[in-house]
């Protein structure tokens, strides 16, 4: 019987993990922007409070942090914030992206 136990144990772990991936996929969204400068492609997890976009050729995880209006998701150095179907990209205070306009909202 342990032999059994034993030997299915990679396969059990393996449906695990691919089981929270599924999940994971699941309750995240995919945002595309249309910036000024660019097209953003912003990932949201709502779960996990927190989105990822690639920018400067890395993906940045940001996570969600106090905010006056609308809403701000930070890692220290970057800042993603948007209100209803408009956001913009701060690196240390600086605006890197601008004027970001949701494509093809959710209504």
């Amino acid at each position: 019987m342990k032999k059994i136990v034993i030997a299915c144990l990679p396969a059990l772990l393996a449906g695990c993990s691919y089981y929270n991936q599924f999940v994971e996929r699941m309750n995240t969204d995919t945002l595309e922007y249309q910036c000024d400068e660019k097209p953003l492609s912003v990932k949201l997890n709502q779960p996990r409070q927190e989105v990822s976009f690639v920018y400067d050729d890395k993906v940045h995880t940001l996570t969600q942090g106090l905010s006056a209006s609308g809403t701000r998701y930070t890692d220290g150095i970057y800042v993603f914030w948007s209100k209803g179907e408009s956001a913009t990209v701060y690196k240390r205070d600086r605006v890197v992206l601008d004027n970001c306009q949701l494509q093809n909202p959710q209504r």
